[in-house]
């Protein structure tokens, strides 16, 4: 890669602000935890898999498209 690039560039930039920090490992470990609570806790407890427990297995895009059509008819 070329260093005069402008993604050489962006991650130097990066990469020597976080070497020459003296708490950059403790604000990297912060952010991982962070996206680990995010994207794994939240989605075992707050998003559930719906589908699994709700359509039979392999007939997945048919139960999708009936609840979509009997939610779109007005009646």
């Amino acid at each position: 890669m070329r260093k005069d690039s402008f993604i050489y560039r962006v991650f130097d930039l990066y990469y020597d602000g976080f070497r020459h920090m003296k708490l950059g490992r403790t604000l990297w470990a912060i952010i991982l935890i962070k996206l680990f609570i995010i994207f794994v806790v939240l989605k075992l407890f707050f998003f559930p898999n719906f589908l699994s427990r709700h359509a039979e297995e392999g007939k997945e895009a048919d139960f999708v498209a009936a609840e979509l059509t009997e939610r779109a008819v007005p009646e």
